[in-house]
């Protein structure tokens, strides 16, 4: 079991502490259902022994706008089978357009070279426009509308606008290749197509009307073009079927929007898979799980309320930003970012915290050490008064990463990683206002998730490291996969391992605050001798290291047994030499175990990842191995391949 420090990196004050909404729901629920909850550990338990009690005064105290019915949950005892709410009626974009007036809903920043904002009744009248627009197209409820977007301002009111008609939203955002489009969008077969005419990443212009135009014909529907930067007008006419986003509005102006009462597990969402083990799988999300799951996180495990600032780093390919768009629900202000997070410099994420006042700073683990290893320093620099917390996800933060955030963002502040996934829209460990910040620790799992960690037999077990479970249903569980009528492939990605019981694939392990650490993803664990190991147990101690840039690891067959074969990648001009190796190896084997300590190590000029920013090891674990290595288009690097199959003659 990983031992704690002596005292926490961050505790709330009493008063912090007691004027959550987490202990103001907590307080509420003992009242209400007449129980005596007198701490969170009292909280966590009711709400897994009293689902139906839990999730329906969720819905309550949350003020979640519409008919809950008279069930909350049926089949309780059987996940697949499980429906929450089976009576019960909503909009999900009523809910998140729960606030009218001059008062900021959305902020935006493209890069250095766009800045604008939408009040609450702007955002309104831009859904109105856009939902009229939709009706006279023929959209209705069941379509599917693919987006291919920045993460702007107009991307949110084209799926609101979606959504208030029961219409199902996928969106990926516009780097990817026509490929990687095609696999995705191709198997939903959209009835909209929108996109934008281009796109700013790294202070260059990138127009994508060729792109566009391609994707326009293979998949033979209306388009919609959103104007950014580039010929908005003449992308569209030369579609079939095409139109502008300036041109809606002129054509229908604004009145109230009408919102659709649909079934709670009616499909909102449309999410995918990286794709690095074959097509993507389009993992279907129902409107209620979606929204109660979000408004709990938001609400009571990050503390957000109405006219807080949220801000979170995604691109629209990434769960993150449907996260971020529920905020909405809170009545909180979405500060929406596009481009590159070092464009023109670091500092530019931080000027727009000061500016603006960020609530909630959301961010990705690799984007800490990138700051951490160009020694950026906010705290003294920035006023950051009003920020509250620091969230971290896409990969395991580190305990050099806590110390980053503490020593240079911002000392008082709540640091919560967090860890779930696009298979549930959502997070199964993640933040908590009430409790303690242990280093390297996720403080604990989310309310109303029978979150456990299991070892290869199904006993559950502490003190070792094992199989991220999840034991009861909960509401954001997918409603199954786009063409998959017989459910094979959904029971096959998390059933087929433990009966009844949903396994997540991440390698994880309780701690003694009953925290969770999370040591990478289960199919990429190392197996050396039997003895299990998690990549990100080896990532947190070479990364470390100032001349190491970014590291991959993988179990490689070798003589009837698995070796642990490192690949880095190191600071420009830097070579591997043999003391530059002797202190790699001398860092894993302190920092972790001499069981950690690769058998080969390896340079290398770029390292495979996702467009989402994660590491393929089994695409690398392939390219070592001769094995085919599936759906490129899923990389945003493909070619980075190309060098693991030339260093398989030095691994013979």
């Amino acid at each position: 079991m990983t031992l704690p420090g002596f005292d926490p990196s961050w505790s709330p004050s009493a008063d912090r502490a007691r004027n959550t909404e987490m202990n103001a729901f907590r307080e509420w629920c003992s009242h209400t259902f007449r129980t005596d909850l007198r701490d969170h550990q009292d909280l966590h338990r009711w709400s897994i022994d009293e689902p139906s009690d839990f999730w329906r005064g969720l819905w309550d105290y949350c003020g979640i706008k519409g008919a809950p019915g008279a069930r909350t949950l049926v089949d309780g005892s059987r996940m697949l089978q499980a429906r929450f709410f089976p009576d019960g009626k909503l909009s999900f974009a009523r809910n998140l357009l729960c606030r009218s007036g001059p008062e900021d809903a959305i902020v935006f920043r493209g890069e250095d070279k766009i800045a604008y904002r939408w009040s609450w009744d702007r955002l309104r009248a831009e859904v109105s426009a856009l939902q009229q627009a939709f009706v006279a197209m023929g959209i209705v409820s069941g379509d599917r509308v693919a987006a291919m977007l920045p993460n702007m301002p107009e991307t949110v009111a084209c799926m609101l606008a979606a959504s208030s008609l029961g219409a199902i939203w996928s969106s990926c955002s516009p780097d990817f290749g026509v490929e990687g489009v095609f696999d995705r969008f191709g198997q939903i077969e959209p009835k909209l197509f929108i996109a934008c005419d281009a796109y700013w990443y790294g202070g260059k212009q990138h127009d994508v009307s060729d792109k566009v135009r391609t994707l326009a014909e293979k998949f033979d529907c209306s388009s919609l073009i959103v104007p950014y930067g580039g010929d908005a007008v003449a992308l569209a006419a030369s579609l079939k079927l095409g139109t502008t986003y300036d041109q809606v509005k002129q054509v229908h102006p604004p009145r109230e929007v009408q919102f659709i009462e649909l079934p709670f597990s009616h499909p909102l969402y449309i999410m995918f898979s990286s794709g690095t083990t074959g097509a993507p799988k389009c993992i279907v999300h129902s409107a209620g799980g979606t929204l109660l799951q979000h408004v709990k996180e938001h609400r009571l495990h990050c503390d957000i309320r109405p006219g807080d600032k949220v801000f979170y780093f995604t691109t629209c390919g990434w769960m993150m930003w449907n996260w971020l768009a529920s905020a909405l629900a809170s009545g909180a202000t979405l500060c929406l970012y596009d481009g590159s997070p070092f464009a023109p410099a670091a500092e530019v994420l931080w000027e727009y915290a000061e500016k603006e006042h960020f609530t909630f700073f959301g961010t990705s683990a690799k984007y800490l050490d990138s700051l951490r290893k160009a020694e950026f320093k906010a705290e003294g620099n920035f006023d950051l008064r009003a920020l509250r917390v620091i969230a971290s996800t896409g990969s395991p933060l580190g305990t050099e990463g806590f110390d980053y955030v503490y020593r240079d963002l911002k000392q008082d502040v709540q640091l919560a990683s967090v860890s779930g996934g696009t298979d549930i829209i959502s997070c199964f460990v993640l933040g908590n206002p009430t409790l303690p910040v242990w280093r390297g620790e996720i403080q604990g799992p989310g309310l109303g998730l029978a979150v456990d960690v299991w070892n290869e037999n199904g006993s559950p077990i502490r003190g070792e490291k094992g199989e991220l479970v999840c034991t009861r249903p909960f509401p954001s569980m997918p409603i199954g996969f786009w063409n998959d009528p017989d459910q094979a492939k959904y029971k096959a990605s998390y059933f087929a391992r433990f009966e009844n019981v949903w396994c997540h694939g991440d390698f994880a392990e309780w701690t003694l605050h009953d925290g969770l650490i999370i040591h990478g993803r289960s199919d990429a664990t190392l197996n050396p001798g039997g003895v299990r190991i998690g990549t990100a147990e080896i990532y947190n101690q070479v990364e470390q290291l100032p001349e190491v840039v970014e590291a991959i690891c993988i179990g490689q067959e070798w003589d009837d047994d698995v070796r642990v074969v490192l690949f880095v990648r190191l600071d420009a001009g830097r070579k591997l030499d043999p003391a530059l190796e002797a202190k790699i190896r001398q860092r894993i084997r302190t920092g972790a175990s001499p069981r950690h300590v690769p058998a080969k190590i390896l340079q290398v000029t770029d390292i495979p990842r996702t467009r989402s920013g994660k590491l393929v090891e089994l695409a690398v674990r392939n390219a070592v191995h001769g094995l085919p290595i599936a759906n490129l288009n899923a990389l945003a690097n493909p070619r980075a391949l190309d060098e693991f199959v030339r260093l398989k003659v030095h691994l013979t």
